[in-house]
Parts: structure tokens; C-alpha cells; sequence
């Protein structure tokens, strides 16, 4: 990219020439105070994105009974509930080649296991008092009629889930970090990865432009093989219609054995991703824990279902996430990930094909039986 001026055209022709930020610290409290900037895409029903700051310097345990390790520079969220992590850096900042990759995915993985609802809902509530804005218009604007606390309940289960952006914000974008970010959009199923470059052009007196430039899109779109489905909330009458025109019947089975068992003990929760997803929600322990994410990703039949161990620790802590997988080890084609899955404190998302279960018969009433052994052992006592 040149750095070519730009124009602005009134009474007279005035020339805008490209202008770095003085310090880091003006160029986040520019995005604090403008994050129209960053809003690209839009919501699942198809409303134009707008991004709301949660606060600024968001503090990142890296265990529970630990003390902040980390600071992301900006939490913003977005009326669906999904998360935004924003980290900032100038160009001449040379942690923004590789080093940034690296302290992103740290924040996003702690933030995901120790973010609260309460504490996101009490950042946001201090941030708007900071700001001078009152509680009555800020949650007006974000959420319509739904309560605060259902809101915030609902962004901490996409956190949980890995249901978030996380966006590389700099005045210009190094290609070794395009390459990375679009290297793991396209391996990262539920977290969307970007890279935004703010160009900032000044003329004479207080006229400035910005100029964003994103980064990592076509990796995003790539995600749907079929490159067709637009991202929107998927329905049961939606799961339904494909696993009867799209899968055999042994793993159409399995799958609408699993979304009856969430339907019935549980909920079930909508992806939004560009393929069909839907995910099982169970009342574990007073708290709505997502367990599993079944995936239907195009018409040739490519099925899986995934289990959320990273939210089962997350809400649960790690002696019923082993409990968990030793239950779910009775599933053949399981055994070899839950094994790996122990070595890595029971964080991630093993996942199966739906074809390989069905070479089981006995599989889906073993997976139903280890669900129904987890919300056992966290019945309240009478």
C-alpha cells in the first residue's frame, strides 16, 4: 500500500496526507470513543453490526484463584451477545508481526474461562458510568427488552463456547500477520479472526479521516464450504430439513436423538456460523452449561458432533470434566481424543463424525448416559 493522499472536495480542494498516531494510547482511545470504525459485517438477523464498549484494559486471570496477568486492550460486544477482543499496536511496534498472535489467543482462552457474567455485566455497567452515560440508555440501545442479566448470561455461554471476534487493530498490517490471522480464521470453527488496518489522513486544522481496511474476510467465507449460507441464527426446522435431505439415515438418527435429549433436559441454543449448528444447553449445577455442538457443514453429507470440554471445565471445574470423559469413553470412536484431551487440563473440543458413531449402534445411548451422569452428580442435595 502507497501512502497516498486523499482529497476532500468543497469550496475548495484540500489534500489529506497519511498521519500516524502519536501514541498507542490515543490510538485506543480513539477506538473507545469511535468503535463505529470497527463495525463490519452485521448481526445474525441481518441488522448492521454495532460494536459496544464492555471497557477498556480488561483484566485476564490465568487461573481462578489468581490475580490479573494480562490486560486486553479493549472488550467490546455486539447485540447478539458475541464478544469482541481488540488488541492495538502501532507499526513501529514490532510485536504486532508475531508476537501479538500469541498474547491474543492467551486472552481469548483465559477470558473464556474466567470472564463471569457478573463481571462483564459490572465492566460495562462502570464503564458507562466513567462515561457519563446512564444505565436506561445504554442497555435501550444494546438490548432492546431482555433483561441485563440474560443478556450477560448469554455472552459469557459464547465465551465458553469460543463464539467470538478477535480483531488485530493497527495503522498498517504486516503480511506475516494477514497470513496468520487468515490461517486461523479458516481453522478456527467458532471464533471469527481479523485484522483491521486504520489509516489516519489529516489536513489543516482538527480535519481528520480514517480509513479501515479488513483483513481475513475471505478466510471467514471460507469456513462454509459451499460458500453460500450467510450467517444467521439455525432453527430446528432447519437442522431437521438437512439431516433428512442431507445425511443417511444411521447418522440422521443420532443426530435428532441428541437434539431431542437437549430439547427435552435442556435447551438448545442456535449457531450463527455459515454452516448449520445448533448446541445443547443443560441445567448443570445452577448454571446453563453447554455441552455439545452438532455441525452440518454442506450438502455432502459432512456431519459432526463436537463436546464443549472447555466450557464443562470452565463451569464445572476439571474432577467433572474427567468424570465427563470417562464416561464418554465408552464411545469407541472417542477413546484416542479423550486421552489427549487429559494431557491439556480438559479444554477443547473432541470431536466425532457422525458416521463413525453410527458404526456403534450402542454410541448414542452411551453419549446420552455420560450427560445424564453429569447432571446427576450435580443435583442439589435435598
Amino acid at each position: 500500500m502507497t501512502d497516498q493522499s486523499v482529497f476532500v472536495l468543497g469550496a475548495d480542494l484540500q489534500a489529506l496526507e497519511p498521519a500516524g498516531f502519536e501514541s498507542e494510547a490515543e490510538f485506543q482511545e480513539l477506538l473507545a470513543r469511535h468503535p463505529r470504525v470497527l463495525d463490519f459485517g452485521s448481526l445474525a438477523d441481518g441488522q448492521p453490526l454495532r460494536l459496544v464498549l464492555v471497557t477498556r484494559e480488561m483484566a485476564v486471570p490465568t487461573s481462578p484463584d489468581g490475580g490479573s496477568a494480562y490486560w486486553l486492550d479493549h472488550l467490546f460486544v455486539d447485540a447478539d451477545g458475541v464478544p469482541t477482543l481488540v488488541e492495538v499496536k502501532r507499526a513501529s511496534d514490532t510485536r504486532i508481526r508475531r508476537e501479538v498472535v500469541g498474547q491474543m489467543l492467551d486472552y481469548a482462552a483465559n477470558g473464556a474461562r474466567y470472564w463471569p457474567a457478573a463481571l462483564l455485566q459490572r465492566s460495562f455497567e462502570e464503564t458507562c458510568a466513567a462515561d457519563g452515560r446512564s444505565l436506561e440508555e445504554a442497555y435501550g440501545e444494546l438490548l432492546g427488552a431482555r433483561a441485563p442479566e440474560d443478556f450477560w448470561a448469554t455472552v459469557e455461554e459464547r465465551l465458553a463456547a469460543g463464539q467470538m471476534r478477535l480483531l488485530f487493530v493497527a495503522d498498517r498490517i504486516p503480511l506475516e500477520l494477514r497470513a496468520i490471522v487468515e490461517f486461523l480464521n479458516r481453522q478456527m470453527r467458532q471464533t471469527d479472526v481479523y485484522a483491521v488496518e486504520l489509516t489516519q489522513y489529516r489536513g489543516t486544522g482538527d480535519v481528520r479521516v480514517l480509513v479501515p481496511r479488513i483483513h481475513g474476510e475471505v478466510a471467514t467465507a471460507a469456513k462454509s464450504p459451499s460458500g453460500r449460507r450467510t450467517a444467521q441464527r439455525t432453527t430446528r426446522a432447519d437442522m431437521d430439513a438437512a439431516i433428512r435431505t442431507r445425511l443417511s439415515p444411521e447418522p440422521g438418527l443420532i443426530a435428532t436423538a441428541v437434539l431431542d435429549h437437549a430439547a427435552t433436559l435442556g435447551r438448545l441454543v442456535s449457531g450463527t456460523a455459515r454452516y448449520l449448528s445448533m448446541s445443547g444447553y443443560y441445567p448443570i449445577g445452577g448454571k446453563q452449561v453447554p455441552i455439545w455442538t452438532v455441525s452440518l457443514f454442506d450438502d455432502t453429507g459432512k456431519a459432526e458432533l463436537a463436546f464443549n470440554f472447555t466450557s464443562v471445565t470452565h463451569h464445572l471445574g476439571l474432577e467433572a470434566s474427567a468424570a465427563f470423559a470417562d464416561s464418554l469413553s465408552a464411545v469407541p470412536a472417542l477413546t484416542e481424543k479423550l486421552r489427549a484431551l487429559r494431557t491439556k487440563s480438559y479444554t477443547g473440543w473432541p470431536t466425532v463424525p457422525l458416521t463413525a458413531l453410527a458404526a456403534d449402534p450402542a454410541s448414542t445411548e452411551a453419549i446420552i448416559n455420560a450427560i445424564q451422569h453429569l447432571m446427576d452428580a450435580h443435583e442439589p442435595s435435598a
